[in-house]
């Protein structure tokens, strides 16, 4: 059995195509939500937070033969952990990861190398931040002294428990746009507008995350565009199409 971290649509479609072709297939989420985007008959989910420990139990309790880690790219705990548990137990992993997008050589777009450095620099380069990189590290920046003065919105999915988060931490109803995205670029400009944003934070997570058009847009409008940068990893078995899924898995 193969087990997958599948947090991602481009995941999920690779756990669709495995399963198609007849592998047994144990994907892993970190929610309800997460999980009921994975309807197949013949697999099996699942749904909690794992830590090192309990991988290497989901492993051992379901005859695991190779882990396959399609985290998310910023999913950095969650790679470190896949690849120490992998390796303890003597399995194969293999890397899923979607392509960065290309940076335009834009004089505003500046790359940073983590949530901290990217809610500092934003105090220095406008007023309104328009945050695209999720609830998970909404605190850095609501956090951040730079920002005190600086009106925050957040876009981010229109989970209850996410926008209760978002309401915990300061933001109130006018400064929080719930939606599921990626979005394309004719509703990040209209976005941009609406909100009279100045810099735009986001992830270089890729097409599939809607990255090219959330730069796009703000090249249009030109704002203020910080990128953070992927973790550095020292991944193993580094791939990004299912053929080269399929050759690591028969090699």
């Amino acid at each position: 059995m193969i087990l997958v971290f599948a947090g991602t649509q481009d995941a999920r479609n690779l756990v669709e195509d495995l399963l198609k072709l007849g592998y047994s297939v144990l994907a892993s989420v970190v929610s309800e939500y997460g999980k009921s985007l994975l309807n197949h008959e013949n697999l099996k989910v699942n749904d909690s937070r794992l830590a090192l420990d309990d991988i290497i139990k989901l492993v051992q309790e379901n005859d695991i033969e190779t882990i396959i880690d399609a985290s998310h790219p910023y999913a950095e705990i969650v790679s470190q952990n896949a690849i120490e548990a992998a390796q303890t137990l003597n399995i194969k992993y293999i890397r899923f990861e979607r392509n960065k997008v290309e940076l335009p050589n834009y004089e505003k777009l500046i790359t940073v190398a983590n949530y901290y450095e990217a809610a500092k620099a934003a105090g220095y380069l406008g007023n309104n931040i328009f945050l695209t990189t999720g609830s998970k590290t909404l605190d850095v920046f609501m956090n951040e002294p730079k920002l005190k003065d600086k009106n925050i919105i957040a876009r981010v999915l229109p989970s209850t428990d996410v926008v209760v988060q978002c309401h915990s931490l300061g933001l109130n109803a006018k400064n929080i746009i719930a939606m599921q995205g990626p979005f394309s670029h004719e509703l990040n400009l209209e976005l941009y507008k609406k909100y009279q944003a100045d810099v735009v934070v986001t992830k270089n997570s890729g097409v599939v995350g809607g990255t090219d058009t959330k730069i796009s847009a703000a090249i249009k409008l030109n704002l203020h565009i910080i990128m953070i940068d992927r973790p550095k990893i020292e991944y193993i078995n580094k791939v990004s199409t299912l053929d080269d899924v399929l050759k690591l898995l028969n090699n």
